[in-house]
């Protein structure tokens, strides 16, 4: 009996609280329970907002990690995962925060998430980009353009299908954190192994958009024809 009811707790609560947007990331299952399970201890005092300065924190302890890791030791790039951990909290927590206590609002919230993100992205970019080295660095700024593009084909993609998703097939934010974090691992471990991974990065990031974009152009055109 009380399996039935940790059951319909979990979708109940799941449906609500994922209910604005489509999921499709290969975590998604294990997140959403992970989020579930958290949303109901996270003291009253702090708000969807203070969640969201929160995430934007883990990404300045990110580049912080970068700015340690340039000019004392590269252990401290560790350091940037303990950051990946804080900007999940707070970057998937402060939305599904606000629809479990039933105070979303919807359009603040959804600009306040793209700002946020952009800010995140762009610390984690200038934190490699002072720790690249001989000419490497413009691989800090492919990596901020390419997620950035990634940003815009997810904003287009809710305008033409009024469908909000922001993940690109298996993978989402949560799998590029992790990807991220074992990046920096291997960095320590192997130091100059991040400029080879950052390149291998950029170019799927950019196979992923391009194919992405593609298909969001199938879907503009579709759009168009059925409106005729």
């Amino acid at each position: 009996m009380g399996k039935e009811i940790q059951i319909e707790d979990y979708s109940t609560i799941a449906q609500r609280t994922f209910s604005d947007r489509k999921r499709t990331n290969i975590l998604k299952r294990a997140e959403q329970l992970t989020i579930v399970f958290l949303l109901p201890k996270v003291p009253k005092f702090i708000s969807p907002n203070v969640l969201t300065l929160i995430g934007t924190f883990g990404s300045g302890l990110i580049f912080l990690a970068f700015v340690l890791g340039t000019y004392f030791t590269s252990w401290y790039l560790l350091l940037g995962i303990i950051g990946l951990v804080i900007n999940w909290l707070g970057d998937s927590l402060d939305g599904r925060l606000a629809y479990y206590r039933n105070i979303p609002r919807r359009w603040y919230g959804f600009a306040l998430d793209i700002i946020a993100d952009w800010i995140g992205i762009v610390l984690i970019g200038f934190g490699y980009y002072i720790y690249a080295k001989n000419g490497t660095q413009v691989l800090a700024f492919a990596f901020v353009a390419l997620y950035g593009w990634s940003i815009i084909i997810s904003q287009l993609r809710y305008k033409i299908t009024d469908e909000y998703s922001i993940d690109s097939g298996f993978v989402g934010p949560t799998e590029l954190r992790f990807i991220i974090a074992l990046i920096l691992i291997i960095e320590v471990l192997f130091h100059g192994s991040i400029t080879y991974l950052a390149s291998l990065i950029s170019v799927i990031l950019f196979i992923i958009n391009t194919i992405d974009s593609l298909k969001l152009l199938q879907l503009g055109d579709l759009k168009d024809k059925n409106q005729d």
